[in-house]
């Protein structure tokens, strides 16, 4: 069964609207929504899966930018008394603020969105910096950033975002979509994640800031090896700033990681005794 919604997509919002009602049963059945959930849904759009989210979860809070289409969702969705349409841009909303009935009474909320293509990896860190209140997220993306998401150490698409995703949450490809699906047909396949919050960190570290700044750094500077990349962001001024090249030199022996190795041949833990290597030296160097 296929949608024909009657507003044209609009371009400046990366606009794609799910039309193949086949892909709704994946999706809903991945967040497994049930009747005492509250979800949260970014970028309603037409509202066919709003529309499906809704006839089994709780509560539904749907989030959508064009004002159309806000009108739109109002008119399909006057029967569900379980939905509210808010009309704003998801990344200026506070998301504990928006979901604040669920998160007083200690419920977490499940995240379901199909993402515009131009600020799918913004909506990710926003949704990771407040994941304490979600359980799981499921989101379709374009697949590229599906599988940077998933990554190991290693791939050509393993990076700082693969690390940050991989750290807060556990990802998972249940899916992919093709162009045909949506309206209009996007040039790429999308794929379907999802995301399951981890209730702790995979590594545990001194300084989860000097942890992602550690990776930040690697990353920005790929090309160059892992000593020269922490030594270029020391000299930046950034957390590493107090370790010159003997001490960044003395951490990576420390820590068990040659010097020449690149940042995307590291694993989580690698980047955690890394981190921890270089906070004890650098507090070792303030000190004197």
């Amino acid at each position: 069964m296929r949608g024909s919604p009657s507003i044209r997509p609009r371009k400046s919002l990366g606009q794609n609207f799910l039309v193949d009602a086949s892909y709704l049963d994946v999706i809903v059945s991945a967040a497994e929504i049930g009747r005492a959930d509250a979800v949260l849904e970014i970028g309603a759009g037409t509202g066919i899966l709003t529309e499906a989210l809704a006839a089994r979860a709780g509560r539904v809070t749907a989030v959508e930018l064009d004002d159309r289409l806000v009108e739109l969702l109002h008119a399909r969705l006057a029967g569900f008394p379980n939905v509210e349409v808010v009309h704003a841009d998801i990344l200026d909303l506070s998301l504990t603020e928006l979901m604040q009935f669920d998160t007083l009474s200690n419920r977490k909320c499940k995240v379901v969105a199909n993402l515009p293509y131009y600020i799918t990896s913004p909506v990710i860190l926003k949704l990771i910096e407040e994941a304490r209140f979600f359980e799981r997220i499921v989101v379709l993306v374009q697949k590229e950033v599906a599988e940077r998401m998933v990554a190991a150490p290693g791939s050509k698409r393993y990076g700082a975002f693969s690390v940050v995703v991989q750290y807060h949450t556990i990802p998972e490809i249940i899916g992919i979509v093709p162009p045909v699906a949506f309206r209009p047909e996007p040039k790429v396949d999308s794929a379907m994640v999802r995301l399951l919050v981890r209730q702790e960190p995979p590594v545990r570290v001194r300084s989860k800031e000097l942890f992602f700044d550690v990776v930040r750094a690697g990353f920005q500077m790929r090309r160059k090896t892992l000593l020269r990349a922490l030594v270029m962001a020391g000299e930046a001024g950034l957390r590493l700033a107090g370790a010159d090249e003997k001490a960044i030199r003395e951490a990576l022996r420390r820590a068990g990681i040659d010097p020449e190795r690149r940042a995307e041949t590291l694993g989580l833990d690698e980047f955690g005794r890394l981190a921890d290597a270089l906070s004890a030296g650098i507090q070792s160097h303030m000190s004197r």
